[in-house]
This record gives structure tokens, C-alpha cells and sequence, in this order.
């Protein structure tokens, strides 16, 4: 693959903003980041579908977990960021890492882009009723470890408080995700889209 120049500073107003959509399972990640992501027009980036593709891709099926796929999934999901963000494309971004992933990670990005963030939110049997219904409604989920997690919960094993939210120096955001956004994705929207945004 040809270099790909770095075309935007993050000290320049041109540089492309990553807006990472961050949040424990269930707290309305994905859901939000393709609608900011329509909203403003720009590309969504989602681990689980970078790994359902790799699912999509591997032969035969399993009927066990794909536990070994979320390793390359990770490399590739940063590995998309890297060059969209060296070539200047802003993107919202969702993944279910904590603290000691996306910091990382993110951290040689924001040498030539702009990293807000997102926190979702919601009480816990919100989250515990969502991930109920995504692993009941949705085939894609199989991939994703929803059954173990929500044996997890059921044994005190794993919290929402649990989660260590990505921790970095910009702009930040809050959102209540528990009953539609609050605030509202307007507000969200013109979060990632105003220059010179602080930590809010």
C-alpha cells in the first residue's frame, strides 16, 4: 500500500476530528455513532462490524465464539482510523474498549487529528435489557459474546461501574442515552462539529 501523506496538523484547522463513541455494552454506542455519523456526513467506523465482517469471511461458521478474530479486529479497526485520519477524513468512531485500549491507540492519532469524545450512559438494567434483546433480535450478535456477558451480569461479575471510560486530554461529552440523548443529538452534532471545542 502507498504512504499516505499526512495532508492535516492537529494544531491546524483543517485537521480531521475523530469523535470516539465510547460506553459499557448496551449504553446505545452503535446506535448513536451511525446516527451522528448520518447526521453530519461522515463515516461511521464500528469494531463489531469490522469483526462480523471477519466472521462473514470465515469458513465454516462455528457454532463456539470467534474470541480469536478480536485481536485483528482491533488492529484493523485502528488501522482504518490511521488512514482515514492521515488523509484528513474526519469519522465517528465505536467500540466497547475501555481505558487501556483506546488510550493507546488513540494517543498517535492525535498527533494530525482532533479526538472528542463521547461517553454514553444508562442505568444498569437499561443496559441489561438491551443486551437481552440484541442477543434474542439480532443473528449478528452471535459473534460478540452477548450470552456470556449477560451470564456475567447475572453472577455479579461485570458492572457498568465496572467499565473504565477512555481518559484523555480535549473535549468531552456526556450523554444520557436511557430515553433518547440527553443532550439532544443537535447539541451532540454541533459538539463534534464547532471548532475549539473544551471539555463540556
Amino acid at each position: 500500500m502507498p504512504e499516505v501523506p499526512e495532508c492535516a496538523m492537529a494544531n491546524s484547522p483543517r485537521a480531521p476530528v475523530i469523535t470516539v463513541v465510547s460506553g459499557p455494552p448496551g449504553s446505545g454506542k452503535s446506535t448513536l455513532a451511525h446516527a451522528l455519523a448520518a447526521d453530519i456526513g461522515v463515516p461511521a467506523i464500528i469494531r463489531d462490524e469490522i469483526k462480523q465482517g471477519m466472521v462473514l469471511a470465515t469458513t465454516p461458521p462455528r457454532d463456539t465464539g470467534y474470541d480469536d478474530l478480536n485481536i485483528p479486529a482491533l488492529h484493523a479497526f485502528f488501522d482504518v482510523l490511521t488512514v482515514l485520519a492521515r488523509a484528513g477524513v474526519s469519522v465517528v468512531v465505536e467500540a466497547a474498549f475501555q481505558d487501556k485500549l483506546w488510550r493507546p491507540n488513540l494517543m498517535p492519532l492525535a498527533e494530525f487529528a482532533e479526538i472528542r469524545i463521547i461517553h454514553c450512559s444508562a442505568p444498569q438494567p437499561v443496559l441489561h435489557d438491551r443486551i437481552t434483546h440484541r442477543a434474542e433480535t439480532n443473528p449478528h450478535r452471535q459473534a460478540h459474546n452477548d450470552g456470556d456477558l449477560l451470564a456475567a451480569i447475572a453472577a455479579g461479575t461485570h458492572t457498568a461501574d465496572a467499565f473504565v471510560p477512555v481518559s484523555m486530554d480535549g473535549a468531552e461529552l456526556t450523554v444520557d442515552t436511557t430515553d433518547g440523548y440527553q443532550p439532544g443529538l443537535e447539541a451532540i452534532a454541533q459538539f463534534i462539529t464547532q471548532p475549539g471545542r473544551g471539555a463540556a
